[in-house]
This record gives C-alpha cells, structure tokens and sequence, in this order.
C-alpha cells in the first residue's frame, strides 16, 4: 500500500491519507471545499462542487494517474435541494467521461462543508 500526499489539495485533518494507491486502485479520501493552503470552506455549491472536484484530481494526478481513470465518485451533500447545481458542475468538469455515482445527503460534514467528494480511480 502506498500513501498519496499532495500540496495541490488541503491537508488531511485527521489520521488518514489524501489518496491510498493498492495494486493499481486508488481511494481518494473525501475532499472538501477548501483551496490548498486555505482553512475557510466554500460555501457556493457551485464552487464548492468546482473545488472539491479539483481537490480529487489533484490526488488522482499526484499518483500518476488522470481525470479519466476515475472510475467513481461519491458525493456527501449538506442538503440535496442543490443537487441540480452540483450536478450542473459535476457534468461540466467530467465531459463525456462518466464514472459511476452515488450522491447522498448527510446532516453533517467535516468543517461544516457543504459538500465532499471522494473517489476511486484504476490504472490500466
């Protein structure tokens, strides 16, 4: 098992690594709506949906890997009414890529984000 750490994305905030690579699988701990080296979330869903986003692909890149070897993500969501808008963002970054999905809605998030992302990519 290797761990990935990255700059490009904020720090862990717990006992845990950004990404795990496993026999060519990466898990990619949830990432929050924070910009690397800030401590104050975004609270745009738009945004917070953009940056999270970045946030993987920032781990995905770091271990040799690309947007395109994502292979699922899942969304934690504060509240699901913004689901259209997350979503809106979601499409726009992955294109015509597709990985499978799952969106949830949880009371509460880490920081009291508003949304975070996790994913799992797979190097051929």
């Amino acid at each position: 098992m290797k761990t990935i750490e990255t700059k490009n994305a904020p720090a862990a905030i717990g006992p845990y690594s950004q990404g795990v690579m496993k026999g060519g699988t990466l898990y990619v701990s949830g990432q929050l709506p924070i910009e690397p080296g800030a401590d104050t979330p975004i609270d745009d869903i738009k945004k917070a949906t953009r940056q999270s986003l970045e946030n993987v692909l920032a781990v995905v890149r770091e271990a040799g890997l690309e947007k395109e070897d994502i292979v699922r993500c899942g969304i934690f969501m504060r509240d699901l009414n913004q689901f259209r808008a997350m979503n809106e963002v979601y499409a726009d970054f992955f294109g015509g890529h597709k990985p499978a999905r799952a969106a949830i809605e949880a009371k509460r998030l880490p920081k009291d984000v508003i949304i975070e992302i996790d994913a799992i990519a797979v190097k051929d």
